[in-house]
């Protein structure tokens, strides 16, 4: 499996020579290290998180060194109890990494079911969707589903039952499953580039494209722009339809309620501050509804 992912890292796909920056041409040629003979599977992390408790690691700077699965520099990715995926999803909500919270939370959870005695696939699951979008980032979200018409796609009155009776119709992840830090701080997918860090390239390939490929005929919503590049690099070498991808819609983080709401048609666009592309937005909500179209939604 190492080697594997070290041959695949050092493979240096065509577009990357386009780019004229010689500081990201030195950070492309940066050697990336591995821990020799960690199978990036939860059986062999398992006696590790038995072991860990999260509430005394403090930082990233203190996740303990055998959770860590590649370095470059001072970018890292280090494991989390993700692997669990939703074979029956349709609707696959893709954001950029796990952060250094959600780490500390899936940890502590999965301890807590293996102390428990759960089954593996009750362990992972749990530790996966703990606190998923919880908080005002779900009533966001669902309304922004609902207004794209996935509900009917799905066949469910709203999208708000994802979370509940309809959850074997959802699957969540990030194109970069594990958490990555730079500089031991949350990756937010600005800088480095994924697209053009091989380390990155190779997280995405090893981690989010097998989870893809057993999704064929599910939709994507990447949860923000850097996720709606990184989805479409995938889908330029073959990991999922193009089709599938629905660009546009915002992210449904509070910080980002103007653009929502316009989106939403709860705002006038004569209203819209300068920090609000209305004309892009109208953009995005006509191709959405394209590619809804394109779905058999009308």
């Amino acid at each position: 499996m190492l080697s594997m992912n070290v041959r695949r890292s050092t493979e240096i796909d065509p577009i990357i020579f386009s780019v004229t920056s010689i500081s990201l041409f030195v950070s492309l040629l940066m050697p990336i290290s591995m821990p020799a003979n960690i199978p990036t599977a939860f059986p062999s992390f398992r006696a590790l998180i038995a072991a860990t408790d999260p509430d005394v690691v403090a930082t990233p700077a203190h996740i303990p060194d055998a959770f860590l699965l590649a370095r470059a520099g001072n970018l890292s990715a280090h494991y989390i109890p993700f692997d669990y995926v939703n074979p029956a999803a349709r609707l696959v909500l893709v954001g950029i990494t796990p952060g250094f919270v959600q780490w500390k939370n899936a940890v502590r959870e999965a301890r807590r079911q293996l102390a428990l005695g759960a089954r593996e696939d009750d362990v992972l699951r749990a530790a996966k969707y703990t606190g998923a979008f919880s908080g005002a980032i779900r009533p966001n979200l669902v309304a922004l589903l609902d207004h794209v018409g996935l509900p009917r796609w799905l066949g469910i009155a709203s999208c708000a039952s994802l979370f509940d009776v309809d959850a074997d119709l959802m699957h969540v992840t990030a194109v970069l499953r594990h958490p990555v830090f730079v500089d031991q701080k949350n990756y937010n997918g600005a800088s480095p580039n994924m697209l053009t860090t091989l380390l990155l390239q190779a997280q995405m390939l090893d981690y989010f494209a097998r989870e893809a490929q057993g999704l064929p005929d599910a939709v994507y919503v990447p949860l923000g722009p850097k996720v709606g590049l990184a989805l479409d690099w995938l889908a330029l070498r073959g990991v999922l339809p193009a089709a599938h991808i629905l660009h546009g819609i915002p992210h449904p983080s509070g910080a980002n309620a103007e653009r929502i709401a316009y989106f939403l048609g709860r705002k006038d666009k004569s209203t819209l501050s300068s920090r609000t592309n209305g004309a892009q937005i109208d953009a995005d909500r006509l191709a959405l509804r394209a590619r809804m179209a394109a779905l058999g939604v009308e």
